[in-house]
């Protein structure tokens, strides 16, 4: 049996795990990447609230620490150029758009990241809220799927 903490771990939103706490465990990867999507921006913003930055070591034992270090693991082999230009990106970002930027880190590199971080601060702000609930439903999914197949 899923729990609800397990459940917040994978999305931080309220609605969110409302919309999801009833769903079969078969079901939710799927079903909680719909939720995502259907999330008032409001909601979407609360969900940010639990994701460090890319880049920031993530201390402590929580389910949502652990999440955040393994797919935040390609920023471990990153020059120290790289990380300096991530906290750089990461504050013009939130300077830019008022919230934490926000990407599916798993299996990509630091490089990559930063890349996508500068690339997205030319972006429009109501595309910005399209890109950053894709990738949020992206995580959700990805935390779901390991959660339900471990």
């Amino acid at each position: 049996m899923i729990t609800v903490d397990e459940l917040a771990a994978c999305n931080a939103s309220p609605a969110w795990l409302e919309a999801v706490r009833s769903v079969p465990a078969q079901d939710l990867p799927e079903a909680g990447e719909r939720a995502v999507l259907d999330l008032p921006w409001s909601e979407v913003l609360l969900a940010l609230e639990a994701h460090p930055r890319i880049g920031d070591r993530v201390e402590g034992a929580s389910a949502e620490s652990e999440a955040s270090r393994r797919e935040q693991s390609g920023v471990g082999g990153a020059s120290d150029d790289t990380r300096a230009a991530l906290v750089e990106a990461n504050a013009a970002y939130e300077q830019r758009f008022g919230h934490v930027f926000l990407i599916r880190a798993a299996g990509r590199s630091g490089e990559e990241m930063l890349a996508e971080a500068r690339r997205r601060l030319d972006s429009d702000p109501a595309a910005e809220q399209d890109e950053v609930r894709a990738q949020l439903a992206a995580i959700t999914r990805l935390r779901l799927e390991r959660l339900v197949s471990p």
